[in-house]
């Protein structure tokens, strides 16, 4: 892996190396940034990958984009956060498990005040979940569930069972991504990452709360009619970010970006 930007002395040496980077390096270059304090907060990150030509899945999965860098990128991203935001139809699909303690990770997570595991947070209206799955039933961390007034009372009961928390940030059978992004900051949760859906990530774009995509750029094209990483209602005026970082390896770009 090198670095493409920014490049400084010091990062030119290391681009001159160009072997795989260490765990401690890639959680170096993907800190989360901190108050002036130098206490974490609140903070919302996307991961996500695309094709060149803009497809975010390939029948219907995003790991037959991705590649084994991409796949240290994603283990990184989620053993820096407290949480990890993600849509139902995504936890559906990519057959959403809870997230693993790391044992090269765990001293960090300590020194940091943060538990074994970052905690899965599901996004849903309906709660048109299977809550035997082990992601609600044998968490590290409790699964959390986001979910709106008017959720079915069966499904919030069956969801509470299997032990997962059922947070009400929304009105009728909709998630406020506002409100979720509070309520999880609330629960202590300011290290927050989002792995999508496209749907999910279109509303927390829309709703202004995202503060940082870091994008996996594939070089593969698919064609077809795969979603982009981010659908639904466009904004009216669009959102500019700023290039925070750029690594390369194996043909694989990875851009941080930033909301000025």
């Amino acid at each position: 892996m090198r670095r493409l930007f920014p490049v400084t002395d010091e990062t030119a040496a290391r681009t001159l190396d160009q072997g795989e980077w260490s765990l401690a390096e890639l959680a170096a270059a993907y800190a989360y940034p901190t108050s002036g304090d130098g206490a974490p907060r609140t903070w919302l990150r996307a991961n996500m990958v695309s094709t060149l030509d803009g497809a975010a899945q390939h029948d219907g999965r995003s790991q037959p984009i991705s590649c084994a860098a991409d796949m240290r990128v994603f283990g990184t991203l989620r053993a820096l956060a407290d949480v990890v935001l993600v849509g139902a139809e995504t936890v559906r699909q990519e057959g959403y498990r809870p997230a693993r303690a790391r044992s090269e990770f765990a001293a960090a997570r300590e020194a940091a005040g943060q538990g074994p595991a970052p905690a899965i947070a599901v996004v849903s209206g309906g709660l048109d979940l299977d809550f035997s799955l082990p992601l609600y039933t044998s968490p590290l961390v409790p699964t959390v569930v986001l979910t709106g007034t008017d959720a079915p009372a069966d499904r919030v009961a069956a969801a509470e069972r299997a032990g997962a928390r059922v947070i009400v940030a929304g009105e009728g059978r909709r998630v406020d991504p506002v409100r979720a992004v509070a309520a999880l900051a609330g629960l202590g949760y300011v290290r927050q990452l989002t792995e999508g859906g496209p749907r999910l990530l279109g509303q927390l774009v829309a709703a202004g709360v995202l503060d940082e995509l870091c994008l996996t750029l594939s070089p593969m094209l698919t064609a077809g009619d795969a979603q982009r990483i981010a659908g639904g209602p466009g904004v009216s005026v669009p959102r500019r970010f700023a290039l925070a970082s750029l690594l390369e390896e194996d043909g694989f770009l990875f851009g941080r970006y930033r909301r000025p």
